[in-house]
């Protein structure tokens, strides 16, 4: 089975205080983009091993993948499934061909874990609703629920809440890919050190219904994202390089996540490409993507035939 796992944007993220669990209940428009990590199943005759074509990526159970497959591995067991494949084995081997910038703030990793919980759910013949893997999702990480959802969601508290809605009409984005790992732990301590999160009734409820009616311009002077300051804050290159943009293209340019992929919108795919290549020009890598796509395989038809 080859699977393809898109990247997201935070369009919009409102960060509220910590609370006693030491999580921060979140609110946020996310989209998928046309950016993607390919990854290949095949069966093995046990245990669960992964490869990836990128050295600085983990294979071992820290990585989302390994951990996912290994839910889903128990969910096997409990249910006493076997793979539907005549003559496959109990394992499995994963090959991850990463695309996604690790560290970017671009989900890819939750993304590729989302992937893993879809494809295995039919690789074992598990027949679980999309209900009872958004609960094993919600243990993996906060971004991994949306994409069991996607491509566009409102998602909340932990980021385990998710409201699927339209579709933006501005459908087509520059992302900025500064060679700037930005750790996310380091940026919600900042966060909390400059005291700017709100309470969780604080955190707002826009008129989602009309900004995704809104074109780039319209739509841009709304987005919000409370992980900037801190982001910037611990790398102010990454400040100066999102200021600089945004004079060079005379528009508004946001950050994803907790960084340190940047982005601005547009309604057409000519005016994203002539922006990517402005910024490239400049010594910064940026590429034009749709946003809110689908990945193009399907799952019930993405076994690759055998040799």
């Amino acid at each position: 089975m080859r699977l393809s796992a898109p990247a997201k944007i935070n369009l919009h993220l409102r960060v509220g205080q910590v609370q006693n669990d030491g999580f921060h209940p979140l609110l946020s428009w996310m989209t998928t983009v046309g950016l993607f990590d390919t990854i290949t199943l095949e069966d093995a005759p046990s245990g669960i091993a992964l490869t990836c074509d990128d050295p600085r990526i983990p294979i071992d159970a820290t990585n989302l993948i390994v951990r996912a497959a290994q839910l889903m591995s128990e969910v096997a067991q409990q249910h006493k499934a076997r793979p539907f494949r005549a003559g496959a084995g109990s394992g499995l081997q994963l090959n991850l061909a990463k695309r996604i910038p690790a560290g970017g703030g671009l989900g890819g990793g939750s993304s590729d874990a989302a992937r893993i919980l879809l494809a295995l759910n039919q690789f074992w013949n598990l027949g679980q609703m999309i209900e009872q893997l958004a609960l094993l999702a919600a243990k993996l990480g906060s971004d991994v629920p949306f994409f069991l959802f996607g491509p566009s969601s409102i998602c909340q508290s932990r980021g385990e809440i998710v409201q699927p809605i339209a579709v933006s009409k501005t459908r087509f984005a520059t992302l900025v890919l500064p060679d700037i790992a930005m750790p996310t732990p380091r940026v919600y301590q900042v966060f909390d050190s400059l005291g700017s999160g709100k309470a969780q009734a604080d955190l707002g409820q826009p008129a989602w219904q009309e900004w995704t009616s809104l074109n780039a311009e319209a739509l841009l002077p709304r987005l919000i994202n409370d992980l900037e300051a801190p982001a910037f804050a611990i790398s102010p290159q990454l400040g100066r390089l999102r200021n600089d943009i945004e004079q060079s293209l005379g528009r508004i340019v946001r950050m994803s996540g907790s960084g340190s992929t940047l982005f601005t919108l547009f309604d057409d795919l000519a005016s994203a490409q002539r922006a990517a290549e402005s910024v490239t020009r400049n010594g910064t890598r940026a590429i034009e993507v749709e946003i809110g796509i689908t990945p193009d395989d399907d799952l019930e038809q993405s076994w690759i035939a055998d040799a």
